[in-house]
């Protein structure tokens, strides 16, 4: 039994987590300073999250770029979402601003991505080696 992964659901749920972490934890663990526990606006785990996001939406985009449909629509929406997403790092005063979209947008690039792998089911080009 091989086991495979879904990467266009794993990167759609890693987009979820982070959207989770950034919008809803600090409603609801603002208690946990008290415990000595601090991941709400950590830089080291925000940047954990973000690379993390990063590496396997760009494998699972790429995966069905290559092997599926050949549209670059989904890392082109991709990449726009993950701009809006680093650029929240560093302009924290609009950083509601810069998240709603990149989440939608990165979002966005799974479900796409999602859609033109079972659409096409493997749509051959010259340059492919499979």
């Amino acid at each position: 039994m091989k086991l495979r992964i879904n990467w266009d659901a794993l990167g759609i749920g890693t987009s979820v987590a982070c959207a989770i972490h950034c919008a809803l934890l600090p409603l609801f663990l603002t208690s946990l300073p008290l415990f000595g526990v601090n991941i709400i606006h950590n830089t080291f785990f925000e940047v954990g999250m973000i690379v993390l996001a990063f590496f396997i939406g760009s494998y699972s985009l790429y995966h069905g770029f290559k092997k599926h449909h050949h549209s670059l629509l989904p890392l082109l929406v991709f990449f726009t979402g993950f701009t809006f997403l680093v650029l929240k790092q560093f302009f924290a005063r609009f950083e509601t601003w810069l998240l709603i979209p990149a989440v939608l947008l990165i979002i966005s690039a799974h479900l796409i991505n999602y859609k033109s792998c079972r659409v096409h089911n493997h749509a051959h080009r010259d340059d492919c080696s499979h």
